[in-house]
């Protein structure tokens, strides 16, 4: 059983401070989506910038500050339960991360907060549970995805940019302006930390979904090549015969 408590939005433009000695009786997630503030937990300060989570736990000495005159925006959710419990305690937690503000962890946080302003009568605890605990799980795969990887959030951030776009298609620029950075430092860096380039990682991503897409639908070749962002067919054969050595159609026949 998970019970939420309050899950919403708050934006201070004229200061704010609260300290929780005790802690509070449940689990807390904060994410900033605008502006700065601080927090102390436990006994770590903490300064908090747009994209940061901070994580916690029922008891634990919390503090936020945001000073007056600077706004400052964030989501937050109060949780308990059973199964929060045992999420919480199977892995080492950092006190905060940083996501892209585009990620599906902030669609699910608004979806959960739409779901919580539903009158009694038409709210769905079922469904609130599974959308909180996909939050979670979302949350899990950020954190260990940060400490296996040692890399810098940028480069994460380039990497789901071209996850979600590989198949409709996208610039080496598109993805340098989604990082803030300039074209030769987004190549750089991600060649650095993850031995691929861009385009590397790109085709990587279009050729698992056009093998799904040979697997299980009856769509021709040059269908699936254009529809996994190869464009014209003739590419994507040479493509894929680089890679796995045999042409599409000889692939599909014998997988």
């Amino acid at each position: 059983m998970i019970q939420i408590g309050y899950c919403g939005y708050a934006y201070h433009t004229n200061g704010y401070f609260a300290t929780h000695k005790n802690g509070y009786d449940s689990y807390l997630f904060r994410l900033q989506t605008e502006g700065v503030s601080q927090a102390v937990i436990k006994d770590k300060k903490i300064h908090l910038e747009k994209g940061d989570i901070i994580f916690v736990a029922p008891g634990e000495y919390y503090q936020l500050q945001i000073e007056g005159g600077q706004a400052s925006g964030d989501y937050h959710i109060f949780f308990s339960g059973e199964w929060v419990d045992q999420w919480w305690n199977r892995f080492n937690k950092p006190t905060t991360i940083k996501i892209d503000l585009t990620d599906k962890i902030v669609s699910l946080w608004r979806y959960l907060i739409a779901e919580k302003r539903r009158p009694l009568s038409d709210k769905n605890d079922e469904l609130m549970g599974y959308l909180f605990r996909s939050l979670c799980l979302l949350i899990e795969r950020a954190i260990k995805d940060q400490a296996a990887h040692c890399r810098p959030f940028v480069v994460t951030k380039m990497m789901r940019y071209i996850e979600e776009n590989a198949t409709t298609g996208f610039t080496v620029d598109d993805v340098a302006n989604h990082a803030m950075l300039s074209v030769s430092r987004s190549v750089h860096l991600f060649k650095q930390y993850t031995n691929k380039t861009i385009i590397e990682y790109a085709q990587e991503i279009r050729l698992a979904a056009a093998i799904d897409q040979m697997k299980y639908t009856n769509m021709t070749l040059e269908h699936i090549a254009e529809n996994c962002g190869f464009g014209a067919y003739p590419y994507f054969h040479r493509v894929f015969k680089k890679v796995y050595g045999v042409s599409p159609g000889i692939y599909r026949k014998t997988s």
